[in-house]
């Protein structure tokens, strides 16, 4: 090494001295082999969920070649939403098919209403869920299928199913408490106890605010601001206000599960973060 540098011919600068080097020049010459390469550009960074922490994701640019089987539920891949799916189908195509009369009593005895809540709990929250007001073509079942199978692709499937029954009962009981509390204060009729209330708009609206915090702000903001909007057009319009309200309950029980669904999100999904 030694002979190597006693016999090599002496670098000229730009001035012609022997020895001395450009400074401007001297980087990209003696810029060793191996030398990793600059960050990442701003399209790279532009890729990257900044917010979430998670994986880099695709650009609008991209979404023309999302697979459309990756919006819909699988056995396999979320187990969850696709057997919960077909019992939704089944008992809509009963609710459709079957005598008015006995598919009220069903819906009846599955309400979550104040008197059935004080005598069995468990079993109305379980039963009220297996029940789509509307039916199978209601927005909330086209809701459910596309945002809880996002979810459970996200999270994994027992914390997408933790998520949506989170939003059922604490919605649900966030409702149904002050009406109880309200009859008892005279201020409701004794009626109100018995209010039919079933279906799974409380799960969904959880979901919804839950899986935008997993989302870039391109999707998040536009998806928040229109339901949101949608849910405060539903109660100014008062068509029917406890349930109205729960909706925008379950909405923001889904918004404060962002930290833990983001971190779930990142130990599924490790990788680089890139922050904006």
């Amino acid at each position: 090494m030694a002979e190597a540098l006693s016999t090599a011919t002496p670098m000229l600068g730009s001035a012609g001295t022997p020895g001395s080097v450009d400074v401007l020049e001297a980087p990209s010459r003696l810029e060793p082999a191996g030398m990793p390469a600059p960050g990442p550009t701003t399209a790279q960074a532009l890729a990257t969920d900044s917010d979430s922490g998670s994986a880099p994701c695709a650009l609008p640019g991209r979404l023309g070649r999302l697979p459309v089987r990756r919006l819909l539920p699988t056995p396999l891949g979320t187990p969850f939403t696709f057997g919960y799916a077909a019992v939704l189908a089944a008992t809509s195509y009963l609710a459709d098919h079957a005598h008015p009369a006995f598919v009220h009593a069903l819906h009846q005895a599955s309400s979550t209403d104040v008197a059935h809540l004080a005598r069995h709990p468990v079993l109305v929250l379980i039963a009220s869920a297996l029940w789509i007001v509307g039916g199978i073509a209601s927005p909330y079942a086209v809701g459910f299928l596309l945002v809880l199978t996002a979810l459970e692709r996200r999270t994994g499937t027992a914390w997408a199913a933790g998520v949506f029954l989170l939003g059922h009962v604490a919605a649900t009981l966030a409702t149904e408490v002050p009406v109880g509390l309200a009859v008892l204060a005279g201020v409701l009729p004794v009626g109100s106890l018995h209010r039919l209330d079933y279906g799974i708009s409380f799960g969904v609206a959880a979901s919804v605010g839950s899986l935008a915090g997993l989302l870039s702000p391109w999707l998040r903001r536009p998806l928040l601001i229109g339901f949101g909007a949608v849910l405060v057009q539903d109660l100014i319009l008062m068509t029917d206000p406890v349930t109205d309200g729960g909706h925008l309950i379950a909405l923001a029980i889904g918004v404060a599960t962002w930290p833990l669904v983001r971190q779930r999100h990142r130990h599924l999904f490790p990788g680089p973060v890139v922050r904006r």
